[in-house]
């Protein structure tokens, strides 16, 4: 796991149940319990503080650093599509996107890692689609400094819409990563007598690896997807495990957090 992914996935996961707020060595300490060095957690902090992700704040003499407004607003909706059940109604219409990059690659892949996130996909030079509207559209792509336009509607007759999905997104090689996820993970049984340590440490790797699908599957409604798409018995096996770890996965976290605190 990269530093800055521990870091954020923290944040995200736990530290925003609890003021979204934590000294130094507690970060430092709970990214240490997933192998991450006490430098490149500082490496990774320092950079999240340089783009506006982190701010440094003491509470009670003790120093730490806290998610800036702009990372609580990203991080919760992040952490309501990790912990979602099943994707949003969908209203049978698609969000098409415009985007113009000014022929500036860099740019363009920067919108591409954007949209990507956001659950658009291509659909041709400059265009994206997705099955909703993202409410992040506007504040992600503003400060990339691109033209773009959007457009909320249906689709004609001809582009039929589970066609037009298997079309724009790679359901076949998404499905094998489902698979392969799936495979990899143990029984939610297997899972409760772990200790407090050992518990954050394996709820915090799954975590991660289950937010990793926020980058590759824009979450599609059921009605554009094969019928036994195995995305969804994923989520059902993430979210039973990833419950059956946070009783002591939280207690490690809220130890660390004391201590540190003190």
């Amino acid at each position: 796991m990269h530093a800055r992914s521990a870091v954020v996935d923290l944040f995200g996961d736990h530290l925003r149940r609890r003021g979204w707020w934590a000294p130094v060595s507690a970060l430092l300490a709970l990214t240490a319990t997933v192998d991450v060095a006490g430098p490149a957690t500082r490496t990774a902090i320092s950079r999240l503080v340089a783009q506006g992700w982190l701010e440094a704040r003491s509470e009670s003499g003790v120093r730490g650093y806290a998610a800036s407004a702009r990372a609580r607003q990203r991080w919760e909706r992040a952490h309501d599509r990790v912990y979602a059940t099943a994707p949003p109604a969908w209203d049978g219409q698609w969000h098409m996107v415009h985007v113009d990059s000014g022929g500036d690659r860099r740019r363009r892949e920067q919108v591409t890692r954007t949209l990507t996130y956001l659950g658009y996909g291509r659909l041709g030079s400059g265009g994206w689609v997705s099955p909703r509207p993202s409410p992040e559209l506007e504040p992600s792509l503003a400060p990339l400094g691109v033209g773009w336009v959007a457009v909320h509607g249906a689709l004609t007759p001809a582009q039929h819409a589970a066609g037009l999905a298997d079309r724009v997104w790679d359901l076949g090689g998404l499905a094998q990563e489902h698979r392969r996820f799936a495979a990899g993970l143990a029984p939610p049984s297997g899972v409760t007598g772990l200790g407090p340590e050992r518990a954050y440490r394996e709820r915090t790797i799954l975590v991660h690896e289950w937010r990793r699908f926020l980058f590759r599957d824009p979450d599609l409604p059921p009605e554009v997807l094969p019928h036994d798409w195995p995305g969804h018995q994923a989520r059902r096996h993430f979210l039973a495990l990833a419950a059956a770890l946070a009783p002591a996965a939280d207690r490690h976290v809220d130890d660390v957090l004391d201590a540190a605190s003190r």
